[in-house]
């Protein structure tokens, strides 16, 4: 029998932990429990920051002023389209224009050295409403995601651009030596001396008023005096007119108690009345200071209208060739039974409009030039007949012309005064409005300390919860790590008695055995002795 028969095979095992204690075990509820731990520490601490922040925002609010801020909108046709009233480009800048600072400060006694510091401090943001940026959105939308067969649609409405009629104004008023409330008052009388300005630019132009009045008749010979002031009464009557065909509301002023129509009355009362007087007695009585002077002047007057008269008459002329190959806008009109395809009506084009207006205002302008030439033809051939006025004709004239000048002076305040009554009134009613002045009462001076403690108390408060939480969470890795380790200590030292304990067994079951075979041996060898004995 083979010993080899016999052999036991015995495997012993043993884990080795390192690995496991490598991993790392995190629980939320360890971490949760850390923040807890920590919450009151970050209660304090987070407000001592919003102590530290206002702090540091109130010693900027005196150092760093906030910008002031207002909000202005504008209502008239043609700003949907970014254009002004005149229908050139609409520019939000001329709120800061110097004409209106200077006008400002001088309302508010203030020096004018301020002037360009204040230009360099407004600025402006354009208020685009929420369902427009909504629209402009969808519009991209279409458009990215447009293929060729709708190509020419899409870029047709990206091409829908939106005009703000709304806007921020800002003032930073850190360069200049204003206080806060100073700034207020500056900021304020800017806009308020705007929407004057805006009244003056695109209603009742202060130019128009200067012009008439800019020669002085007391320089030149009765005769031109008189030319000057029917010039001025004449550019003033035309004005009025236009003032007059675009008022379809009867406008009276509540200023001068005038309408437009009043107001064109008086001019050519003036003129016939007042104007036909004096000149009647310059023409009879030969009233001049010098007559080969004022023979000059005529001459030159005469020559200088026939040339006016003959550009009018080419522009009259061209305007008709105009009207008469003029189609109008043709609407052709089907009903649902019989249909006429020829069946049209013409309708008025605003081409049309203008080329007919145009035609009566060359009519007007020839008939005065035709007019105007005669005049000074009579008054040459009278003034070639007769001989040198008196002094005391001269006189006269001379209180004539002042009176006459007096009442055209007055005539042209009261045609400013109404005119700019009835843009602000009427045509530019609600053109501009300040919606939001600018404020500095207590709720604004808390808002801006506000504004300037909002970013470093995000900022102190992010950090400090960050780090609250970083250290929450290296609490519980360090306690997780802690209890696991000591539950893989138990577990190993568990382990080690079990294989110590099967290591033991193991030793004594081999004794046994060996001590098994060897009284085998001796019994089986007994046996044979016997055996040989009983033989």
């Amino acid at each position: 029998m083979s010993n080899h028969s016999n052999d036991r095979n015995i495997n012993i095992t043993i884990n080795n932990p390192k690995e496991k204690e490598e991993e790392i075990v995190v629980s939320l509820v360890t971490i949760f429990s850390k923040i807890k731990k920590y919450f009151g520490v970050w209660v304090v601490s987070a407000i001592v920051i919003g102590m530290l922040a206002f702090g540091y925002a109130i010693l900027t609010t005196h150092v760093k002023k906030a910008k002031l801020t207002a909000l202005i909108s504008f209502s008239y046709a043609g700003i949907e389209k970014g254009k002004d009233p005149n229908g050139r480009k609409f520019d939000i800048n001329n709120v800061k224009n110097p004409a209106v600072i200077e006008k400002a400060l001088d309302n508010l006694g203030l020096d004018l050295i301020e002037l360009d510091n204040i230009r360099q401090g407004i600025s402006f943001k354009d208020i685009i409403p929420q369902d427009i940026l909504d629209r402009i959105t969808a519009f991209k939308s279409v458009y990215e995601n447009a293929n060729s067969g709708n190509l020419a649609a899409a870029q047709a409405m990206l091409e829908t651009t939106y005009y703000p009629t709304q806007f921020q104004v800002f003032f930073d008023y850190n360069n200049t030596e204003f206080t806060t409330a100073e700034a207020v008052d500056v900021f304020n009388e800017v806009l308020e001396q705007y929407q004057n300005w805006f009244y003056e630019e695109y209603g009742y132009n202060e130019s128009i008023g200067s012009a008439v009045k800019a020669l002085n008749y007391e320089d030149y010979d009765y005769a031109q005096s008189l030319d000057i002031l029917d010039d001025s009464l004449l550019s003033l009557r035309k004005y009025v007119k236009t003032l007059s065909n675009e008022d379809t509301t009867r406008f009276r002023s509540s200023v001068t108690g005038y309408t437009f129509d009043d107001l064109y009355q008086a001019i050519n009362t003036l003129r016939g009345v007042d104007l036909d007087q004096i000149s009647s007695i310059i023409s009879i009585n030969n009233v001049t200071k010098d007559k080969d002077q004022a023979l000059a002047y005529y001459e030159y007057r005469i020559k200088a209208l026939e040339r006016q008269q003959s550009q009018y008459e080419e522009q009259l002329a061209s305007v008709m060739d105009s009207i008469g190959s003029y189609e109008k806008d043709q609407v052709m009109i089907i009903n649902n039974s019989d249909v006429d395809i020829d069946q049209t009506i013409t309708q008025a084009s605003e081409q049309y409009d203008r080329m007919f207006r145009s035609k009566l205002t060359l009519t007007d302008d020839l008939a005065e030039t035709k007019q105007r030439i005669n005049y000074y033809k009579e008054r040459m051939e009278a003034l070639q007949k007769r001989t040198n006025s008196s002094e005391a004709d001269k006189s006269k004239v001379e209180e004539k012309l002042a009176a006459l000048d007096t009442k055209t002076n007055e005539l042209i305040e009261s045609v400013s005064l109404t005119a700019d009554d009835y843009y602000k009134n009427v045509t530019f009613k609600n053109a501009y409005n300040i919606l939001v002045p600018a404020s500095n009462t207590t709720a604004d001076r808390v808002g801006r300390i506000v504004s300037n403690a909002k970013l470093p108390l995000v900022a102190l408060e992010g950090l400090a919860l960050m780090f609250f939480f970083a250290l929450a969470v290296i609490e519980a890795i360090k306690s997780d790590s802690a209890k696991k380790k000591a539950a893989l200590a138990a577990e190993a030292a568990e382990e080690a008695e079990e294989d110590e304990y099967d290591t033991s067994d193991s030793k004594i079951t081999l004794d046994e055995v060996i001590e098994a075979i060897n009284e085998e041996n001796e019994h089986s060898g007994d046996k044979k002795s016997s055996e040989k004995k009983k033989k």
